[in-house]
């Protein structure tokens, strides 16, 4: 691979890039998580809260193939730590996901 205008070889700034896009996702689903144990009461009040939960269980992983979008991405990650989605697999998913945004968008440019 290349180098960048600025001299910095595209590895690094793939690395750099996708680590924190990582770690921010990382952050945004622990927000969500802890909003859960904030919100669940008035969650589970409702019907729609009940069956918005039940829906992000049930499509919580395909809806993590959005994540790497602009926009619907980070809310979606926020909402998989409400509903609970298993972090390593959040992880996984979403994770691999930014990297490859970047890869793509290093291909692109």
């Amino acid at each position: 691979m290349g180098a960048l205008k600025s001299g910095m070889p595209l590895y690094e700034a793939l690395f750099f890039a996708s680590s924190g896009n990582t770690l921010a996702i990382i952050t945004n689903y622990f927000l969500g998580y802890l909003l859960y144990e904030k919100t669940k009461t008035k969650l589970f009040a409702s019907k729609i809260g009940t069956l918005s939960y039940a829906y992000g269980h049930k499509y919580g992983y395909l809806a993590l193939l959005l994540s790497p979008l602009p926009i619907i991405g980070d809310p979606l990650t926020l909402v998989a730590g409400v509903v609970r989605l298993e972090f390593v697999w959040f992880v996984l998913i979403a994770g691999t996901l930014r990297v490859a945004r970047y890869y793509a968008l290093a291909l692109v440019v």
